[in-house]
This record gives structure tokens, sequence and C-alpha cells, in this order.
């Protein structure tokens, strides 16, 4: 008993402290239609694929900037997209050959020419309580 006592003490407190709060601000919101949209993903193979999402939240569009807040996020990696969902379908619309035609934005960089960024190059590091601005296209 004196084991798990020890145990609770040492490790426990540790273990909650590593729980971080993410606000995510997407920049460039042209309307409070509908809702902006975040997901956060953990690994390469699962980016931008719906059912390898690790987290996800959203909020009621404000014109301008909207925050979306994660709440006991653990430390990690993290790889975020967002997008503004203007006529709530809860769906990025893109036209027939897949380009969106929804404002759209990623974690540290930008749509390229021929497709999304990689996920190695949208990645943040969460060690604590962050702030991070996502600009829409």
């Amino acid at each position: 008993m004196r084991g798990v006592l020890f145990f609770l003490m040492v490790f426990l407190p540790g273990l909650l402290l590593s729980q971080h709060r993410l606000e995510v601000e997407a920049l460039g919101v042209t309307s409070s239609e509908g809702s902006v949209e975040v997901a956060i993903y953990r690994e390469e193979a699962g980016f931008l694929k719906t059912e390898y999402v690790y987290r996800n939240a959203g909020a009621q569009a404000t014109e301008g900037m909207t925050r979306v807040i994660f709440e006991d996020l653990p430390e990690g990696q993290y790889a975020l997209a967002v997008f503004h969902d203007e006529n709530g379908n809860n769906e990025l619309d893109t036209n027939w050959i897949g380009i969106p035609k929804e404002p759209f934005g990623f974690s540290r960089a930008r749509m390229k020419t021929f497709g999304p960024p990689k996920f190695h190059e949208c990645v943040i590091t969460l060690n604590g309580d962050q702030v991070i601005q996502i600009p829409l296209e």
C-alpha cells in the first residue's frame, strides 16, 4: 500500500501537469457565417485523413479572427489543419478537381502549387500552453 501511495505522490502530479492548453487563432475569417473547424494530427501516415484525426474542435465563426481551444493535450508534436465551414455542412467543400472552395490553413505551412503541405512541414511542438495563429487562404 505504501508503494502505491508513493507512486501517486511522486508521479501523478507530473502526469497531470503534462497536459496543456492550445489556442488556435484562425486569421482572415471572411464572415461570421458557419464555423471554424480545427483537426489535430499526430502521425504523418494519416495526415489530412478524417479517420486519423487525433482531436478536433470547432467554434462559431467570427469575422476577422476565430479562436478554437483545446484543453488537456499531452506534450508532443502535432500538425493542424483548419477550415472555415462557411455553409455549416461539416466538410471542406472542394471543386471537381479537389481544390478547396472554402478558406483553409495549416500550422506552419501553406498550400503548395500541386497540393497540401506534408505533415513534417506543419509540425508544431507542444511542451506548454501555447497560442498559434493560422492564416486562412
